[in-house]
């Protein structure tokens, strides 16, 4: 059985359910998920709940958060380890793409983030299909959906609650900085005929009176915070990407099926932090 801790929001539950996933179908194995980790959140931290269940992912992957044993602390799994009794208690090492991992089998429970395609990249197919947004689209959502695909949509995905207000987060993720858009959007411009940005943002208020990017804008507010996921579904239709330092906009990128897309990422993912195998080579960093 392959055991996953999630943690985090949206897009960092994308990355744990992926690496789990591909272990389940290489071992042929069963996929459960740990949420023990959202019953009790530090106050200090962002609030973060499980959200996978917007997804199309098959019924039969078990969430066990209610499970007293198998929590995300980890004790359980290495006394079980400890005693010889076919467990594996696997905690992420780094942010570097570790090929062990592909490796293993039997009784796993894995802690990490898994912030890398190369846990994941060979069931690209099946990741497309499970995350899926299963409920339809309302008329704004859909109405902004085809201004999206008749257009040579770029992407610029805009992060700032959490960034600017927590002390902590902004200590960590930093934030991408007008000067690096601005850098952004003349790359793509360069590359691309025509193009209209489709701005994303948790601020768009802000974004509205500080991003003064030229040519056509369509600044996206038509989903509130609680269904983000809507947003992501209109992202990864875009044509070409200018993201920012966060999982969430990874994903918008990375399920995007344009073959010819563009990709544009920060140079400084993290503050003091390496990010080891996070960005994809194909990708293109922008000093920030």
């Amino acid at each position: 059985m392959i055991t996953v801790r999630l943690m985090g929001g949206l897009g960092n539950q994308m990355f744990q359910y992926a690496l789990g996933r591909h272990l389940s179908l290489i071992n042929k194995d069963k996929l459960k998920l740990d949420l023990s980790g959202y019953n009790k959140q530090p106050s200090s931290d962002t609030l973060r709940n499980y959200e996978l269940s917007i997804f199309d992912i098959p019924k039969q992957i078990i969430n066990i958060s209610k499970n007293k044993l198998l929590t995300g602390n980890g004790w359980y799994h290495r006394i079980l380890n400890r005693l010889g009794l076919n467990y594996k208690y696997v905690k992420e090492k780094n942010k570097f793409f570790n090929k062990e991992i592909l490796k293993l089998n039997g009784n796993l429970y894995l802690n990490g983030y898994w912030q890398c395609e190369d846990y994941f990249k060979n069931i690209r197919k099946t990741l497309l299909k499970e995350f899926t947004v299963q409920s339809k689209l309302n008329k704004k959502n859909r109405l902004m959906l085809k201004r999206i695909k008749t257009a040579s949509s770029v992407v610029i995905h805009i992060r700032r609650t959490d960034y600017v207000n927590s002390p902590k987060t902004n200590k960590y993720h930093g934030g991408c900085t007008l000067n690096y858009y601005k850098k952004a959007v003349k790359k793509i411009k360069n590359k691309i005929k025509n193009p209209v940005f489709f701005v994303f943002s948790d601020d768009i208020e802000w974004c509205r009176k500080n991003v003064k990017l030229g040519g056509r804008v369509v600044f996206v507010n038509i989903n509130n915070p609680k269904k983000g996921y809507e947003d992501l579904r209109l992202m990864k239709n875009c044509k070409h990407f200018i993201t920012t330092n966060s999982s969430f906009s990874w994903w918008g990128a990375w399920l995007s099926e344009n073959k010819n897309k563009i990709i544009i990422a920060p140079q400084d993912w993290f503050n003091y932090v390496n990010e080891g195998s996070l960005i994809p080579k194909s990708w293109i960093r922008v000093k920030n």
